[in-house]
């Protein structure tokens, strides 16, 4: 009985051909699990892409509209008042920061931005804001991260119980012949090659995806650098 059941379902696997669906179909409950994982995970390696994809492009966007008002010569006050009270994106945060410490330690401590303890809290507070956005940024960044090593690894263990199922059916049949044998292998190997398609890409958008916050994490450094120098001057000029 089960030799005939054995036989059936790999004879219907060799009718049927190779195709990934039938893969998935005829393969043994742990495999499909496993495929169904990885699956779930390339799903989900391909939202947090694309979201990054966009939310960089939109913010190095908003960082050069927002640097062009600020290089334009306008009021600082205004511009805090538009952008920087408020602030809707990464630069205009580091800019806010600065200057409504700027401001703070002005009215209150009634000194300027030439005092050292001034500068240093104007300093902290851009690189507090700094860290900040590059955090929110990273958000789901780690999970690409740990697909990327982690996914051959789970495909492997479904590669593995495949094979093992599959040798279990051959030895059931004594039957040894490569038609017979092909398609309970091909079931296996097919989780490794769902591991593969899914770690890749996750493999390489998080480095992608890293090199890209730290530029833009450099930039509004130098913003907050620039912009800390501009208020000590004006503080200077101003004593």
């Amino acid at each position: 009985m089960d030799h005939a059941v054995n036989s059936s379902a790999l004879g219907a696997v060799a009718a049927s051909g190779l195709s990934p669906l039938d893969l998935f179909l005829h393969a043994s409950i742990v495999v499909k699990l496993v495929m169904l994982g990885l699956i779930g995970c390339s799903a989900f390696v391909w939202a947090v892409i694309v979201e990054k994809i966009i939310l960089m492009r939109r913010v190095n966007r908003e960082a050069t509209e927002f640097e062009d008002r600020f290089w334009s010569g306008g009021s600082l006050d205004d511009l805090y008042d538009s952008d920087g009270a408020k602030p809707v994106h990464p630069m205009a945060a580091v800019f806010g920061a600065a200057m409504g410490e700027w401001r703070r330690s002005a009215r209150i401590s009634g000194v300027d931005l030439a005092r050292g303890g001034v500068r240093d809290r104007v300093d902290r507070a851009i690189n507090i804001t700094v860290s900040r956005e590059i955090e929110r940024l990273s958000r789901r960044v780690i999970f690409l991260a740990t697909i990327g090593p982690v996914a051959p690894f789970i495909g492997l263990f479904g590669t593995v119980w495949g094979i093992m199922h599959a040798f279990g059916s051959i030895a059931a049949m004594h039957n040894t012949n490569l038609s017979v044998v092909a398609p309970g292998i091909s079931e296996a190997l097919f989780a490794t090659a769902i591991g593969l398609v899914t770690a890749i890409p996750a493999y390489i958008a998080y480095n992608v995806t890293t090199a890209s916050i730290d530029r833009f994490a450099e930039r509004m450094e130098a913003f907050g650098t620039e912009f800390a120098a501009i208020l000590s001057r004006q503080s200077e000029e101003r004593s």
